[in-house]
């Protein structure tokens, strides 16, 4: 019995005391719920958990019913012209014209000729531009023209150093740039 004892007061004066022992405890103490809840759960299902994906995609609306989104794929918008107004592309053309601009041109002849063209917006953030900054180059091709609505087109402009891409709007009917980009090619 004696050795019973010291076990036991081993036990409880040295290792429960130490770092080691109080760890060991506590794992002890977490397998034995895991594997009581185990016991009390049964078997489970070998092909649930997060490997069960479903065979097809998870949808919330019916298949058969029409298409809610904000921008319809069934019908392609056609730009809408004030009558007398240039057309989205010749805006657009005109406008990358000016914005390649002519040798030796000063900033503020840069800036008239684009001023007709373009939103307040736009000339705002023009403001301080030089021209010498654009980049040089040569009209290679016809204007593109994407209608995204009846008053905004995207126009797509090759030019012989990459393209350039404008936002066009006409909430009133005339056509302005909004947004012009860049593309070096």
């Amino acid at each position: 019995m004696t050795v019973v004892r010291r076990a036991v007061e081993f036990l409880v004066t040295r290792v429960l005391r130490s770092r080691l022992g109080v760890a060991l405890g506590i794992a002890v103490l977490v397998l034995g719920v895991v594997g009581a809840a185990r016991f009390v759960a049964g078997p489970g299902d070998p092909t649930a958990g997060l490997s069960n994906r479903p065979l097809d995609p998870i949808t919330t609306v019916h298949p058969t019913t029409g298409d809610d989104g904000a921008i319809s794929t069934t019908t392609t918008p056609s730009p809408v012209t004030r009558p007398g107004e240039p057309a989205p592309e010749q805006v657009a053309k005109r406008f990358a014209t000016a914005w390649l601009g002519q040798p030796g041109q000063t900033a503020e002849k840069w800036h008239a000729s684009l001023r007709p063209l373009s939103t307040a917006a736009l000339i705002d953030k023009l403001a301080g531009a030089d021209p010498a900054g654009v980049p040089v180059g040569e009209l290679t091709d016809d204007v593109t023209v994407r209608p995204r609505s009846e008053t905004f087109v995207e126009a797509l402009i090759p030019l012989d150093t990459g393209r350039l891409r404008l936002e066009l709007v006409a909430p009133d009917g005339r056509w302005l740039v909004d947004v012009v980009d860049w593309e070096r090619g």
